[in-house]
Order: structure tokens, then sequence, then C-alpha cells
């Protein structure tokens, strides 16, 4: 466990707030995970609005459970990719065409317009694009249901 040598806040306006063990107070930083899809908890970096990073977090769960949630919260404001748990049907096997699906924030549709828009990320993962630019991630497409796990097949 590595020794986190700062507290996170936030001011009056929202904005994260990074309080080094020197009292110095960096204003506006913002957490950018390195490893997004693989390791989402490992490998953190607080930025300045300049692209600077001005402190590097090694896992979550160094960070003392009131600066956690602070950055869990920013991380989930910033960062918007639904996990699907389940395909309920496509409108057709060949692209364009529409999907709908349970996700990890609720029911919802969207149109793939083609087949590359379906990416492998290692070997279990997918991360699929909509007409939008939305992301929508399945984090391990074997131990998904076996109805989506067809439709899957479909378009891999």
């Amino acid at each position: 466990m590595a020794e986190i040598t700062f507290t996170l806040s936030r001011n009056p306006y929202g904005k994260l707030l990074m309080t080094a063990a020197d009292g110095q107070v960096t204003e506006g930083v913002a957490p950018v995970r390195a490893f997004p899809i693989q390791s989402p908890d490992e490998g953190i970096s607080l930025m300045q609005g300049d692209g600077k990073e001005v402190a590097w977090i090694e896992h979550l769960n160094d960070l003392p459970p009131a600066s956690r949630a602070l950055l869990v919260e920013e991380l989930e404001g910033r960062e918007f990719m639904p996990e699907i748990a389940r395909v309920k049907s496509v409108s057709s096997f060949a692209t364009p065409c529409t999907w709908q699906v349970d996700t990890d924030r609720g029911e919802t549709q969207f149109v793939l317009k083609g087949e590359e828009d379906i990416r492998r990320i290692g070997s279990a993962s997918l991360l699929i694009s909509d007409s939008h630019g939305i992301q929508f991630l399945i984090r391990d497409m074997f131990t998904i249901d076996k109805h989506t796990r067809k439709i899957l097949d479909r378009f891999l």
C-alpha cells in the first residue's frame, strides 16, 4: 500500500481540490484512469487543467474513505461507459441495426453502424460503440447469458 500524502475535498463550486501534506492546494484536479477497462481501480493520475500530473494513486483502496468517495464520484461524473448485462434483441444481423440491451444503468437501445464498431479488449471484454459515439462495455463475454453470446457470435 502506497502512502498517500494529500487529501481531496471540493470547493464551494464543486471543483475537486487536492491539499498536499505541506498545505499547498491545487484546485480543479481531474482524475484520469491509466487502464479504465482492464484495471479501473489501479493507476489513477490526478491532473491539472493544463495536463500536468500532480499526484499518482497506485490503487483506489490506498486512499482514505472520504477521499476515495470523492474520487469515485468525480470519475463517475467524467466517465460514461454503461456495462451491458444482456442483449435483449437486435433488429437485424446486418448493419446498421438497432440493439435493445439491459445495462448497469437501465434498459436502452442504440444503433450499431457496422461490425467494426465492436472491438475486443483483452481476451474476454468487448467495447461496442453506438452511432453517437457512446461506448458500451461487455466485461466478460464468456460469463454473459447464452442468448447474448449467440447474438454477439453473429457479429464477431
